[in-house]
């Protein structure tokens, strides 16, 4: 198993980083705006002419990477049901000014979404399957959240802004 180690970095996010088997060092910067920073990097042992690389992502581009690196094994569990027809899985990354944040996760049923269930929440390198709604979320979580498109795009706007009014089309990414 890789040993990560994780530096917060006090108004920018979170700065997490490991070894990898051929002596190469590689980061990433999580921002609280959402973006990442893919770096690669050399300590003061190393030569100064060691390549580095800093890439900047969005969120998009950052799930992307992550998907094609291998993602979670809560993305390799769910992949398959993600091709379930009227069924989507979604993943809301939690920002501090995201109304969730710092909130109970609540039950979405008292607000009038049905039939959407928050699968787990993702902190860390640890997944919390099936939260109770007095589970606490905070910035720099993840939400897997599954449930009709329609239900999904409701949620991920609740989660947000504190309204239920879904202000995202059923075209759209729920997590736009």
């Amino acid at each position: 198993m890789v040993d990560v180690r994780r530096v917060k970095l006090p108004g920018v996010g979170v700065l997490h980083t490991f070894e990898t088997d051929g002596g190469g060092k590689v980061g990433v910067v999580t921002h609280r705006s959402g973006q990442s920073d893919l770096i690669t990097f050399a300590d003061a042992e190393d030569h100064a002419n060691s390549p580095k690389v800093s890439l900047r992502l969005d969120e998009d581009e950052a799930h992307t990477l992550a998907e094609l690196l291998g993602g979670t094994r809560i993305t390799e569990s769910l992949s398959k049901l993600d091709q379930i027809p009227g069924l989507s899985i979604d993943w809301l990354a939690v920002d501090y000014d995201d109304y969730i944040a710092g909130q109970p996760l609540g039950d979405l049923a008292t607000h009038g979404v049905v039939g959407l269930t928050v699968v787990a929440v993702v902190r860390g390198e640890s997944a919390n399957p099936a939260p109770a709604d007095d589970f606490k979320v905070f910035p720099g979580d993840t939400l897997v959240v599954a449930g009709s498109p329609e239900k999904v795009a409701k949620a991920f706007n609740f989660y947000r802004t504190g309204e239920m009014k879904a202000k995202t089309s059923v075209d759209a990414p729920p997590g736009s």
